[in-house]
């Protein structure tokens, strides 16, 4: 399981550097919700491609392995998105769970969703 760690600290790099890119390109120059959303699609393609380039790497035994580097990987942006709001920058938990909120055209369960489901996407596929 250590490579998959080692995999998911490259996805966060990723989402840091996307998130940058939020903060200066996209935030600037249009509405919030619209700057989150396309952040979120260039997330879901970015990591996307990472998953897919460990999957291919690393092969996960089973299908049932690929949906528990999923989850795991799930588990770790969770967490690490809930300590990142809540501890580091002290924000109140109605205001972290702002972003879970499809129905008000938020998109980060969708990549959640990806995020868990991919894997075994790649994995079924390759």
């Amino acid at each position: 399981m250590a490579r998959y760690l080692l995999a998911w600290f490259a996805m966060l790099g990723i989402a840091l550097g996307n998130g940058i890119l939020w903060q200066f390109a996209f935030a600037p120059v249009m509405p919030e919700l619209r700057a989150h959303q396309i952040s979120t699609l260039i997330a879901s393609l970015l990591i996307g491609g990472v998953v897919w380039r460990v999957i291919r790497r690393w092969p996960p035994s089973s299908g049932r392995q690929a949906l528990g580097i999923g989850v795991f990987w799930l588990a770790l942006t969770v967490a690490f998105e809930f300590f990142l709001g809540l501890v580091l920058a002290r924000r109140p938990l109605a205001q972290v769970l702002q972003d879970y909120h499809l129905l008000e055209g938020r998109l980060w369960v969708l990549f959640l969703t990806w995020l868990t489901l991919a894997p075994w996407v790649f994995f079924r596929f390759r």
